[in-house]
């Protein structure tokens, strides 16, 4: 029993040396043409003479140098599986997943068929460059990469191509910002959406998955990145195509075109090879907003060479030309004076365009737009889109030009003025507008009159029409004045109102004497108000009191009108002049007093003459004594 457990593994050791051997012996003879003779050894001989029994027994022990032999053998004959270079290897199976690779070494290698994404046409006998990925996995597999071996060849690959400018074959893997990312030789290299073709390019996802021939245009060392271009490989023979086109290129020539790009300004068309730009102003005889309402992208249409610089790099082209301009169409019946309906197409400041058929247009001015005077914008009367009727005022065939008026379409208000407002005549309107000089007022559509500034109140001083009314307002208003040839209309509001100064003038007459407060306190003097109309002014001089001080702000006493002007609405007063006055009155008093006393104590001519017959006899008795 011993004996027969012994030799059964004996047996299986020996089929499975049996079986190396063969391999062994069909790989020498492969290679026996190119290798320098070896020492005549027979492995099979070798190998069948071996007495594995003993050795694996410990018996009988290998010589070194019959072992060194037997693994030069190996190693001649098989790939080392440990060695990192790229080797070539033959597919010789594929599965869904998996393809299976021959290297030539002691088992078969597998490679996932995610590596060969670039190239769907893989077939059985194709060879692949390949690097040992892993010895032996799990089961005992060989593990190759594709990728690996690719990535380590490319770099040379691509740098050949980039030095001789040779066009290569690359795998469209996915989309990127600002491009794609394409396999070329197992190196990740960007593809620029501007070098996918010469044409712009809007869905790039018709590209991945895709094989395409490019071109390296950069390589980056430092940062390992690599660029390709497919438009470079196509624009050789548009820069052909380009200059045989410019070259017949005469203005008024008729091209066919497809539309390239479409901007707001305009659209670029693609002559073949060469663009050309169609101004939107170019592309239809009716006003348009946006380029997009008369052609669409990638539309064929027929376009009429305009103009070009001299080196027919930028070439002008026009699509409307290709029509008769409408104003040559235009009815021969339209005249100055007929009535006529249109759409308006644009506002501006100073007036509003009437499309009045496809393609012509006619300017309704502001001032055409009311009989009002008074300024006003376009967008006050009508807005874009507006379907309106007008009155044909000018119209000019040869330049092309029309103007309209919509006020025309109602009767003048001028025209019966002096019966609707005669002078004297009192109405309500509405403040419209003010000036440094007055106020606009609207009494009806197209009538508007001005109340200057100082015919507003009787008795508030304005500086500003601002501080008494606001535009808006509604305010009676009397005519005053009537130009009809000039078309003015002068009004005036505080004449609906009895002049408060023609009372006053009794009341605060000259010398009339008030109480009031001062209210303010000026550069010459003191502001003082008696009442909601009458304000008076006091001189400095006018402010000093009994006691010789001055008058402050807020302190109230009486003052005396000292000037009354009705016309100019102007009252001075004073309270100096108070007791100035009653000291006059003092002072004449007195004087009348002392004047009297000094009457009573002079002596008569009766007394005089008395005392003098007393001197005289006097005198006389005193000459008799002596």
């Amino acid at each position: 029993m011993a004996e027969e457990k012994t030799k059964a593994p004996a047996k299986e050791t020996a089929e499975a040396i049996q079986e190396t051997t063969e391999v062994v012996q069909e790989a020498t003879e492969t290679v026996e043409e190119t290798k320098p003779a070896v020492p005549e050894v027979d492995p099979q001989e070798f190998l069948e003479n071996f007495n594995w029994e003993k050795y694996e027994q410990g018996i009988e022990k290998v010589e070194d140098s019959k072992l060194e032999e037997f693994e030069k053998l190996v190693s001649e004959n098989f790939v080392d599986t440990a060695d990192e270079e790229v080797v070539t290897g033959t597919v010789v199976y594929l599965t869904d997943r998996e393809a299976i690779i021959d290297i030539n070494a002691k088992s078969e290698g597998v490679i996932s068929l995610n590596e060969f994404r670039y190239n769907p046409d893989l077939k059985v006998g194709d060879k692949v460059e390949v690097l040992i990925d892993i010895r032996e996995d799990k089961s005992g597999q060989l593990v190759l990469s594709h990728r690996k071996a690719r990535t380590i060849m490319a770099w040379d690959r691509v740098n050949a191509a980039h030095d001789n400018e040779e066009v290569v074959s690359g795998f469209v893997k996915c989309r990127t910002k600002g491009g794609m990312i394409v396999d070329v030789f197992g190196i990740e290299a960007f593809l620029p959406g501007s070098q996918i073709d010469v044409k712009p390019i809007r869905d790039y996802d018709q590209y991945v998955n895709k094989t395409m021939e490019f071109k390296v245009v950069k390589i980056n060392h430092e940062f390992k990145n690599v660029v390709v271009s497919h438009k470079a490989l196509i624009e050789a023979d548009i820069e052909e195509q380009k200059k045989e086109i410019i070259s017949q290129l005469e203005k008024g020539q008729v091209l066919e075109g497809v539309v390239k790009n479409i901007t707001s300004y305009g659209v670029f068309i693609d002559l073949g090879g060469v663009d050309g730009l169609v101004h939107i102003t170019d592309l239809s005889w009716s006003r348009i907003n946006h380029p997009n309402e008369v052609v669409e992208l990638d539309q064929k249409l027929n376009v009429v060479i305009l103009d070009f610089d001299e080196n027919k790099s930028r070439i002008q082209l026009g699509l409307k030309q290709l029509e008769k301009h409408p104003w040559d169409a235009l009815s021969d019946e339209i005249k100055i004076g007929d009535k006529v309906k249109g759409k308006v197409v644009v506002i501006a400041d100073y007036g509003a365009f009437i499309e009045v058929v496809e393609g012509v247009e006619g300017l309704i001015h502001v001032s055409e737009m009311s009989w009002s005077t008074h300024l006003r914008s376009a967008q006050d009367f009508v807005k874009v889109g507006d379907e309106i009727e007008a009155i044909v005022l000018t119209l000019d065939r040869e330049d092309r030009k029309m103007s309209l008026g919509i006020k025309q379409m109602t009767p003048d208000p001028w025209t019966d003025i002096t019966t609707k407002y005669p002078v004297g005549s009192r109405h309500k309107g509405i403040v419209r507008n003010f000036t440094n000089f007055g106020v606009f007022v609207e009494l009806e559509e197209g009538i508007d009159g001005l109340i200057y500034i100082s015919d507003l109140s009787w008795t508030k001083k304005i500086k500003h029409p601002s501080e008494f009314v606001t535009v808006g307002d509604t305010l009676e208003v009397e005519v005053l004045e009537l130009d009809v040839d000039g078309r003015k209309l002068s009004l005036g509001h505080k004449q609906t109102t009895d002049n408060p100064w023609d009372k006053y003038e009794k009341e605060f007459g000259l010398d009339s004497v008030h109480t009031a407060a001062i209210s303010e306190i000026v550069d010459k003097g003191a502001i003082i108000e008696f009442n909601e109309d009458i304000t008076a002014f006091v001189p400095q001089r006018h402010l000093e009191k009994e006691d010789g001080k001055k008058l402050a702000k807020g302190e109230e006493a009486q003052f005396k009108i000292i000037e009354f002007n009705k016309d100019f609405k102007r009252v001075v007063a004073s309270h100096t002049a108070i007791f100035r006055e009653e000291e006059k009155r003092n002072v004449k008093a007195a004087v009348k007093r002392q004047a009297a006393a000094a009457d009573e104590a002079k002596p008569t001519l009766g007394d005089a003459n008395e005392a003098l017959q007393a001197l005289k006899d006097k005198m006389e008795a005193g000459s008799k004594k002596k």
